[in-house]
């Protein structure tokens, strides 16, 4: 029987280091019936640095032996307020773990596991898949994530409610209303998009500035 892993890159949020420094993290959705990942359905954050590390960490850990997708590019321009911008790279994150997940050399790293299912740092996960931690890369993925929701009986449906929400429509929105509509998704509860939305509004009332 064909196992699937269905994987979403979704929901960008601009994150602040501090008041001149922010970045755009995204959340990957992950919904599988694979023996070959622990949890059947996840969710976590990673920011695109974060997709570099591992794609860098899979190559080293396969030793040349499968030859890795590549990542949208890296620009110099990017901007937080481009709303096409943060499309492009969503849609490239997402075909990257796409390609990735159909390779089961590259299911069997560790670092894919934690990186798709747990809540660790990259430095974390190094240490995690070395054994230099007190827990397993196993612990680590089931610790992840579960205080998000009342049970793991949940998890499906939420995941399934969120995601094809994303999937239906999105090839015939404005890319701007696209990025709105997917950030204010959960604005209520984390008021972590303020930047985003004040942004949008602007361009809508003066479509060639941008802050």
């Amino acid at each position: 029987m064909q196992q699937a892993i269905s994987v979403w890159v979704r929901d960008p949020r601009i994150q602040k280091n501090d008041f001149w420094h922010a970045y755009i993290d995204y959340e990957i959705c992950l919904h599988t019936d694979s023996v070959f990942l622990t949890k059947k359905t996840s969710r976590v954050r990673r920011r695109y640095s974060e997709f570099v590390w591992l794609r860098q960490k899979l190559q080293e850990n396969a030793l040349l032996m499968v030859k890795l997708p590549e990542l949208p590019p890296k620009n110099p321009f990017f901007s937080l307020n481009s709303a096409q911008q943060i499309t492009e790279r969503m849609k490239g994150l997402q075909t990257f773990l796409e390609q990735v997940l159909q390779s089961r050399l590259l299911l069997s790293d560790s670092c894919l596991h934690l990186f798709l299912q747990s809540d660790l740092s990259v430095s974390m996960i190094e240490a995690c898949a070395a054994g230099r931690t007190n827990f397993s890369v196993a612990q680590a993925v089931q610790r992840s994530g579960l205080r998000r929701f009342h049970s793991e009986d949940d998890l499906p449906k939420e995941i399934s409610r969120s995601c094809e929400s994303d999937s239906d429509s999105s090839e015939s929105r404005d890319s701007e209303e696209k990025i709105r509509d997917l950030a204010v998704n959960k604005v209520r509860s984390t008021g972590s998009l303020d930047l985003l939305d004040s942004s949008y509004r602007t361009r809508t009332r003066h479509s060639d500035a941008y802050l």
